[in-house]
């Protein structure tokens, strides 16, 4: 099983690229941020320990953590979102760890994850190979403003707390180019996906 990590900054079209490597070859996909918000929920690993630190203000009427409210104390406080962030990202990284080793044992070829923070948290760690998806800063601010309604104060604060882009190229093996034309992506993303030797 090749496992294969995807990052890249807000805006740079990851979730195109997992969406064509489950359609064209059949991987399982999976994103960090998404695990990170299913285990928050109640009964989950994280709920209790999040409401610890950060008491029931944070709930919404249905008792689930209201991602909003809680997004709202972390903003302006470095040392509550550092706690947040070392209850959260310890889970996701065994939760992965998890589903790596069950595809595995399905006998899964292609195993895909995405995450903003990969080479932060040191998902390099365990990945056969890593894909920096790129894509200038213009057409980021485009896709930013259309896809979420982003304002420009916002996404330029964005890119502000991102890795640099010459730190991205540095760690990873692989640089898919996703400016505007997606069939040139794709035959970047084809391009490396023969050089596994899966298909």
């Amino acid at each position: 099983m090749i496992i294969l990590g995807i990052t890249g900054a807000v805006g740079a079209g990851k979730s195109t690229i997992m969406n064509r490597l489950k359609e064209q070859y059949g991987a399982y996909t999976i994103q960090a941020d998404q695990v990170g918000h299913l285990l928050m929920k109640q009964g989950q690993v994280c709920y209790d320990a999040i409401l610890r630190v950060f008491g029931e203000k944070i709930l919404g009427e249905d008792g689930e953590i209201d991602r909003k409210k809680l997004g709202g104390i972390v903003f302006s406080d470095r040392e509550l979102l550092l706690k947040l962030n070392n209850i959260i990202h310890p889970a996701v990284k065994q939760y992965i760890l998890d589903q790596i080793e069950e595809q595995r044992r399905q006998d899964c070829k292609l195993f895909v994850m995405e995450a903003a923070l990969l080479l932060e948290e040191h998902y390099d760690a365990i990945c056969d190979d890593l894909w920096y998806i790129y894509v200038n800063d213009e057409v980021r601010r485009t896709r930013l403003k259309a896809d979420r309604g982003y304002s420009d104060e916002k996404i330029t604060e964005i890119l502000e707390n991102q890795l640099e882009d010459g730190v991205f190229r540095e760690r990873c093996h692989y640089i898919v180019e996703n400016n505007e034309d997606l069939h040139q992506t794709f035959e970047q993303i084809d391009k490396r996906i023969k050089t596994y030797g899966i298909i």
